[in-house]
């Protein structure tokens, strides 16, 4: 099945709009979050991105190998040192800022489709987005998925159909939102619609040429 580019006349046919988080709706600093957890173990950032991204660990919460107890014990055993849920919690606090212009249009989409977020990440995202990024629940309200609740993640074109099956929506109905030209890809190949996120004016842009967003 050939995906769906953003190029295709869609009016009237778009529900819902499925966004990434980071580098979409927040601006995510992972070299800051590296930098909280090298002083909270008292070693260097290039021993905790070695032993955590670099090693595949990460994927490994990503795509729900690992449950979120096992997550977070391995990434203190990784880092050598007995990391609690609040330390983590605060380290990928710190990483993250809400990006008001992204979040303003998602306020003006809600008045006409519906909205989702689907990020790959461990379940601990998700179920602590209150206190990682309070600015998503009034926009979303339940609809904040991350990608290990699918045992899966992007770009695997199963994770947005297992995401799209709980929203109980249609693939061909849906626009899906990614800082990573591989995500969308995956999106396409599952069936969706797929904006390469690279600037706020150019997601505009994308959005009236869609239909969904007039031009003010």
């Amino acid at each position: 099945m050939f995906g769906r580019s953003e190029s295709v006349a869609v009016a009237d046919t778009i529900k819902l709009v499925l966004f990434d988080m980071d580098n979409v709706l927040c601006d995510y600093d992972r070299a800051k979050r590296v930098a909280c957890l090298a002083e909270l173990a008292r070693t260097t950032s290039a021993f905790i991105h070695e032993a955590i991204w670099d090693s595949g660990f990460e994927a490994l919460g990503d795509c729900g190998a690992l449950d979120a107890a096992d997550y977070l014990r391995g990434f203190g055993e990784r880092m050598g040192y007995p990391l609690s849920l609040d330390e983590w919690l605060e380290a990928r606090r710190r990483s993250m800022q809400a990006n008001s212009a992204m979040l303003e249009i998602v306020r003006r989409l809600r008045e006409t489709v519906d909205v989702a977020v689907l990020t790959n990440n461990t379940t601990l995202v998700a179920d602590h987005i209150d206190t990682l990024l309070p600015d998503l629940r009034p926009l979303f309200g339940s609809r904040i998925y991350a990608s290990a609740r699918f045992k899966t993640a992007k770009p695997d074109p199963h994770c947005y159909r297992r995401c799209l099956s709980e929203l109980n929506v249609t693939p061909q109905t849906v626009l899906f939102v990614d800082d990573l030209m591989a995500n969308v890809a995956g999106a396409r190949e599952a069936g969706m619609f797929g904006h390469h996120h690279t600037s706020v004016e150019a997601f505009r842009q994308a959005l009236f040429a869609h239909g969904l967003l007039d031009a003010k």
